[in-house]
């Protein structure tokens, strides 16, 4: 029988990938000063910091989050004083997601801790292949968002 490891398997390196750069994140945020951010936070903060007040619904498809995942993570974010919720002007029903002061001050050390923990580990990795593992991501990402709605070619 041929033996198999688990680095034979796609989804075992991609989910170890994860967990080991979450880990780093979290270490690399806080001894840049910014404990209270997490990498769970970075689609909404990334997004907020392109478009501060979008509504909660809105926010989670932009950030590529899936809606029962919203209310806990911006309950969360909120705890940590990175964003408000805001009465929506024209829909009482509805709030604005909004960057306090923190959340917009943070921007900097987060996005320098970011692309400094990802270049360290794309160490040795050309920019070219970078780029097309983006993609390839992009793609697996995309089938499996198909996948799961049931959608087969």
């Amino acid at each position: 029988m041929e033996e198999f490891k688990p680095t034979d398997c796609f989804y075992y390196l991609i989910s170890r990938a994860t967990l080991v750069a979450t880990s780093v994140l979290k270490r690399e945020f806080a001894e840049a000063g910014v404990p209270q951010v997490r990498p769970s936070y970075l689609g909404v903060l990334m997004t907020l910091w392109g478009h501060d007040g979008l509504g909660a619904v809105e926010l989670g498809r932009r950030a590529g989050l899936e809606p029962s995942s919203m209310t806990g993570l911006l309950d969360r974010m909120e705890r940590d004083e990175l964003i408000v919720r805001r009465p929506d002007p024209n829909d009482r029903r509805a709030h604005r997601i909004c960057l306090t002061e923190d959340g917009k001050r943070f921007r900097k050390p987060v996005q320098g801790v970011v692309d400094q923990t990802l270049a360290r580990g794309a160490k040795g990795v050309s920019e070219q292949e970078v780029s097309r593992t983006r993609e390839i991501l992009m793609q697996f990402l995309h089938n499996m968002q198909e996948e799961r709605r049931g959608i087969h070619e």
